[in-house]
């Protein structure tokens, strides 16, 4: 009986991975075998909870503060400034906080489908596929505030939408926090039907750098738009600086003398 009872206390401890050391000193191939412990909402530790999750937004800058502080307080917002400055990290992060907080029901993000420069061709694939390299940027910063499994989890929700300019006319955006990334390659006449979609219950932000424009200088319609709605109390329009610029410290002194 006392070796049937030592055969299931082996077992036991076998199933649950907790083995005595002392109890196989003659056997040198038996090893502790390790327990891995998934995370649960229940648990009171965030120890092993998915780091994405647990970030928080600080500004880095005076101008990283204001444009913060403006999406907040406003319902559109236009942050203009050169490359680096965070205006579509910001943005985004943003519009993540506010669906994570359940403020809004979905995400809408945008930008113009415009080449830098170079023609890349005829790509193949499905509609998606053509655009992913344009929208590239836009998955990057969600990726870096939600995990990858839990983008594409919303975007099969709809609760996260990606979508490039032209597929926005005749919209109505309600309950949603809409981000219109690079508009410096938006004429203006495409900035005028994207700041009308804006709906109910809803939060814009426009990003863009006037300086910095794939399109023709009187082409670009982000300088004047921006310009005329500045005078809206209603509108915050926030201009960041080369003292804004958090990446490399080259970046601020190239933009400088180029």
């Amino acid at each position: 009986m006392e070796a049937l009872m030592t055969k299931r206390a082996v077992k036991r401890h076998v199933r649950e991975g907790a083995f005595d050391a002392g109890q196989f000193d003659d056997d040198n191939k038996v090893r502790r075998l390790p327990i891995e412990r998934a995370w649960s909402p229940l648990s009171h530790s965030n120890d092993d909870r998915e780091q994405g999750y647990l970030k928080t937004i600080k500004a880095k800058s005076p101008g990283q503060e204001e444009m913060i502080a403006a999406v907040d307080a406003k319902n559109l917002v236009l942050a203009l400034g050169p490359a680096g400055t965070g205006k579509t990290y910001l943005a985004i992060a943003k519009a993540v906080e506010a669906l994570e907080a359940g403020r809004v029901g979905r995400i809408v993000l945008s930008r113009p489908a415009v080449e830098a420069g170079e023609s890349i061709g005829f790509l193949p694939g499905e509609m998606e596929d053509k655009l992913a390299p344009y929208l590239r940027p836009l998955y990057d910063a969600l990726s870096d505030r939600l995990s990858m499994k839990r983008v594409r989890a919303l975007m099969a929700e709809g609760a996260i939408e990606i979508a490039p300019v032209g597929f926005m006319r005749g919209r109505t955006l309600n309950n949603a926090f809409v981000v219109i990334d690079e508009a410096q390659n938006c004429t203006y006449v495409q900035l005028k039907m994207l700041l009308t979609r804006l709906g109910w219950h809803s939060t814009m932000v426009v990003t863009g750098d006037p300086n910095q424009s794939d399109l023709l200088p009187e082409l670009s319609g982000l300088g004047p738009v921006a310009a005329k709605l500045e005078a809206i109390d209603n509108i915050a329009v926030v201009r960041l600086q080369d003292r804004d610029i958090v990446r490399h410290p080259l970046v601020a002194e190239m933009l400088s003398v180029l």
